[in-house]
């Protein structure tokens, strides 16, 4: 078959395809042509692949610049690069959930010595966008900023902005629906535990810091909650906002930005990619951070591909505890 890859495929291989745009359950897997070497890509046999937010949000065809159905899912992964048999980890827009992926080869990085595939799957868009997230509220390099709220702190990047935050020595207030979850998170360095089921958070945080507020939110869920993580804040205090988990598009009122000084800044790790002296500046502290253990990702499920639709029910329905991969 022309461009298929020697000692690989040479028919066909499997990967996760969305066929139509939909939930979970149009996801399913699909033997597919391997796609053909074009110039200034890499080609990858993917071993693993991490499952996102963007991925659901994808399939439902709300991700900007989604192509139409069908396509190839997954924007997370690490496998064996195909010319020289090195180990790595990447990050694409799709094309990743498959047994060969083509990709840009700035978007690869190194697996880190003793971590699996899994391991490597679960790094890229959790840590980078947790990382980014850091920096763009100003808590890397400003001793006078020490609070941060962090939403869904039991998913993938909340179990980052964890282990990141610790390293800084932020005081880190975090939300989540279980106790359990909550309690396994304060064993990684979360101080304040707010079970959102239980009480309202924005009472919380009122309580905890006696009507000052936090400095920073990492805000990714949408809907009412941005302008409720807006009242979180204390005084020209930002929120980071890199989501929408519940669907819906964030409400705020200007006014509420008015009386405290305060901003919200969007976070987008497909818009950043494209910067490349950008994601040296993080893969060079962030490598660093791992090279001293530091960082090590969380995986929480680990599922075989046939099982995608599964996973991806997982995180709609926030049962997943770090990270969701998938065993190519």
């Amino acid at each position: 078959m022309p461009g298929a890859l020697p000692g690989c495929y040479t028919f066909a291989m499997k990967a996760v395809v969305i066929p139509r745009f939909g939930g979970p359950e149009v996801v399913g897997v699909s033997e597919v042509a391997p796609p053909k070497a074009s110039a200034g890509q890499e080609l990858i046999r993917v071993e693993a692949g991490g499952v996102n937010f963007a991925d659901i949000i994808m399939a439902k065809g709300g991700y900007p610049g989604t192509p139409p159905p069908p396509l190839i899912a997954g924007r997370e992964f690490s496998g064996i690069r195909v010319s020289n048999g090195e180990r790595v980890m990447g990050y694409t827009q799709w094309g990743g959930f498959a047994e060969i992926a083509s990709v840009d080869p700035a978007l690869l990085w190194p697996v880190p010595v003793g971590w699996g595939p899994e391991e490597g799957a679960a790094f890229p868009v959790n840590f980078f966008t947790a990382y980014f997230a850091y920096w763009k509220s100003g808590l890397l390099d400003r001793s006078d900023l020490r609070r941060v709220l962090i939403h869904a702190v039991a998913g993938g990047v909340g179990t980052a902005a964890v282990q990141i935050g610790k390293l800084l020595g932020i005081e880190m207030y975090g939300t989540s629906s279980s106790d359990e979850k909550l309690k396994r998170l304060r064993e990684l360095g979360l101080a304040h535990a707010i079970n959102y089921t239980k009480q309202d958070y924005e009472a919380a945080i009122h309580s905890l810091t006696r009507g000052q507020g936090v400095d920073v939110v990492f805000e990714m869920l949408g809907g009412e909650h941005t302008g409720k993580s807006v009242r979180c804040l204390g005084e020209f205090g930002r929120v980071i906002a890199y989501g929408t988990a519940t669907g819906e598009r964030g409400q705020l009122d200007p006014a509420w930005l008015y009386a405290k000084g305060a901003s919200v800044h969007g976070l987008w790790l497909t818009y950043l990619s494209r910067n490349p002296a950008l994601m040296k500046q993080a893969w060079e502290q962030l490598s660093a951070w791992v090279r001293d253990g530091h960082l090590r990702p969380l995986v929480g499920t680990l599922l075989p591909i046939e099982k995608a639709g599964e996973a991806y029910k997982l995180l709609l329905e926030r049962k997943n505890f770090g990270k969701v991969v998938l065993q190519m």
